[in-house]
């Protein structure tokens, strides 16, 4: 059973901590709810590196390596790929990364992967992005790229906005407790959103910077 965590453990600089100073900072928000196009603006304008959790393992599994044919067997066969391997990807992903702020997108998908992360890598996040929208809004978006086949994609999209929900709300309530989320109303236009990502990302120093050099 633990073959794949091992591998990916031998890998991927063992187990030990990630060995250097990052400020992480997860993004969250349901299929539809824009975060991939504002991940894209948050790298453009503050430097920071983008990790998408499903992005690292396909790249794996295109690999051809060892860890990566056994994760693709894991998928065949239908099983969840445990929260280690993952983990351990991101991990390596950060340590061989020369930059220092990253965002990580689609991650920690529930409270066992959070968890997990946090005792593994020893890194805490930031903050946590969370792009709010409505179920509707989203599956109108969702719909208007797969055009001509509503019918087809309706059940399979609402099946992924309850997965969605009932794994991310807890992991959205523990860092709440903590004031590590910073919620965005992505239902308005992307210049709009972005304006609102903007403010976050922008240090307070600057803004009151800004604010007292314009009054003089």
């Amino acid at each position: 059973m633990g073959t794949v965590v091992d591998a990916v453990n031998k890998e991927a600089n063992g187990s030990a901590p990630v060995n250097k100073k990052v400020t992480v900072v997860f993004v969250l928000g349901g299929p539809g709810s824009g975060k991939g196009t504002q991940c894209e603006n948050i790298v453009e304008h503050f430097g920071y590196t983008h990790l998408s959790a499903g992005d690292l393992l396909r790249a794996e599994i295109k690999s051809g390596s060892e860890n990566g044919t056994m994760i693709q067997n894991m998928i065949k066969e239908g099983k969840i790929v445990p929260s280690e391997v993952t983990i351990k990807l991101l991990q390596r992903a950060i340590e061989e990364n020369g930059n220092d702020k990253f965002l990580i997108d689609g991650f920690p998908r529930n409270e066992e992967n959070r968890a997990a992360f946090e005792s593994v890598t020893g890194i805490q996040p930031e903050f946590v992005l969370f792009f709010d929208c409505s179920e509707e809004e989203m599956q109108k978006r969702l719909l208007g790229r797969n055009q001509g086949r509503e019918d087809d994609n309706i059940e399979t999209i609402r099946k992924r906005f309850n997965v969605y929900m009932e794994s991310s709300l807890p992991v959205i309530e523990y860092y709440s407790a903590k004031g590590k989320v910073k919620k965005i109303d992505a239902a308005r236009p992307i210049g709009e959103v972005f304006e609102a990502v903007k403010a976050i990302f922008t240090p307070s120093k600057v803004k009151q910077y800004s604010s007292s050099t314009s009054k003089d």
